[in-house]
């Protein structure tokens, strides 16, 4: 249940911990403290696969000697650690939602040769790593700008291109680090580590893909939001034709946006990419053929594939179809407590607001739920969760516990029963605040759209 503890899981993250704080001051002449830090590291891998390789790492770093395999092997054993927790978490969270994890091994990327701009983009990640979060300045974090400009062209190496800039962005925003009041160590180090991973030839590849033919039961969406670009996740239940096992997938669709396209306008900007969106509001199923799917489970959405279906309530997809479907497996890259997102469902719980913290109690155990995840451009409200008897949501892990983010709940208003969606509106609605909304964003989107064409056709 959440509130047991998970064996080793504490050691794990202080040695995780213990490298980031060597990171801070950086690696190109550690202090003793530091040298300490790496050595309480290292230990944690010590007799597995890794340990002599991020043990000769480790005290190259100590020595200031490190070169660029042994910041790329310390990167390794860090993501090494982190995989662990998160496998460990992920069992604790399906065995809460009573389910299987699928069991098949994530083939690898298709290798490439190493190009002039992996190697571009380690050398400067490793200048990072010698000068430290508190050594950076404007000259060392505009380097990585060259290097983003041209990964763009390449389509292979965007992913990558996207994780660079939003560091260096980031980071320069933090300039100069010896000012830096707060180092936020585990998020930089996290972003560091995972580049530095992807610089490797082929971890940046192109998934292996499959066909997902059979019929699509959606849960709940998920929206998560940037200043600049927004992504709407679907969270679902698909059936396979043949009759195989139903398996938990993923459908994702992103668009760019303004800071100032916020609330309704969002839906207005994904609508047109997806029609699941649409069959999500108006409580459908989709039907596949041949969609093109990872081994991850996220479905590459195209549209000539899908079709809308029979009306299929979340609800009773989450209580009958969801125990019996089996969780797809991780990519190793995506191993991480932050990734997690286990979709569940719960009822007969018991509902505690203490200011503005809302608990549930199920089967005795507090799960805290992190209401601050509903989306604005949402039926879905704080008060209505409160006051819910059942609820869809995703397992995640934040802050060293367990916390549930609500995708629907089930509650009553005025003295009716209903069931409330953070995507309800994705498709579109008929609900007074969501016609409003909706007018308003549809003035501001409109607004937007003339004044680029303007620009464009100046």
């Amino acid at each position: 249940m959440p509130g047991e503890t998970v064996a080793g899981l504490d050691e794990a993250l202080a040695a995780v911990d213990a490298f980031d704080r060597a990171l801070v001051a950086g690696l190109l002449r550690p202090h003793p403290a530091q040298a300490a830090q790496l050595v309480e590291f290292a230990d944690c891998v010590a007799g597995t696969p890794l340990g002599a390789k991020v043990a000769e790492a480790a005290q190259k770093a100590a020595a200031g000697a490190a070169s660029e395999d042994h910041f790329v092997a310390l990167a390794a054993a860090r993501a090494a650690l982190l995989g662990s927790v998160h496998d460990a978490l992920l069992v604790r969270a399906q065995e809460m939602a009573g389910r299987a994890r699928g069991e098949e091994a994530v083939p690898a990327p298709e290798r490439r040769p190493a190009a002039n701009l992996l190697t571009a983009a380690r050398s400067w990640l490793c200048d990072l790593a010698r000068t430290g979060w508190q050594g950076i300045d404007h000259e060392l974090v505009f380097g990585a700008a060259p290097i983003v400009s041209s990964m763009l062209a390449d389509p292979a190496l965007r992913r990558l291109a996207t994780l660079l800039d939003g560091l260096a962005a980031e980071l320069a925003a933090s300039c100069p680090g010896a000012a830096l009041e707060h180092v936020p160590a585990r998020r930089w180090a996290d972003l560091w580590s995972r580049a530095l991973l992807l610089t490797l030839p082929g971890a940046g590849g192109a998934p292996s893909v499959g066909v997902a033919t059979g019929r699509l039961l959606p849960l709940g969406v998920d929206v998560q939001e940037h200043a600049t670009a927004v992504q709407a996740q679907v969270h679902a239940v698909f059936e396979p034709a043949d009759g195989s096992g139903s398996q938990v997938v993923r459908a994702s669709v992103s668009a760019p946006k303004t800071d100032t396209v916020v609330g309704a306008g969002l839906w207005q900007l994904l609508r047109p990419h997806m029609s699941l969106l649409a069959a999500f509001s108006e409580g459908r199923s989709m039907e596949l053929t041949a969609m093109p799917v990872t081994a991850g489970g996220d479905l590459v959405w195209s549209e000539e594939h899908a079709r809308p279906g029979e009306p299929a309530d979340a609800f009773a997809t989450a209580r009958v179809a969801l125990p019996a479907a089996v969780d797809a497996v991780t990519t190793p890259l995506d191993r991480h407590p932050a990734r997690l997102a286990v979709p569940v469902f719960l009822e007969g719980y018991t509902a505690r607001k203490d200011d503005e913290a809302l608990t549930f109690t199920v089967a005795g155990h507090p799960l805290a739920v992190d209401t601050d995840r509903i989306p604005a451009a949402s039926p879905l409200t704080p008060e209505a969760v409160a006051a819910s008897g059942a609820c869809i949501g995703l397992l995640r892990w934040d802050a060293g516990a367990y916390r549930l983010q609500p995708l629907a709940v089930e509650t009553t208003v005025r003295k009716k029963a209903v069931a409330l969606h953070a995507g309800g509106w994705a498709g579109g609605t008929s609900d007074k605040a969501g016609v409003k909304a909706e007018k308003a964003a549809t003035d501001a989107v409109a607004v937007l759209r003339e004044r680029a064409g303007r620009l464009l056709r100046k």
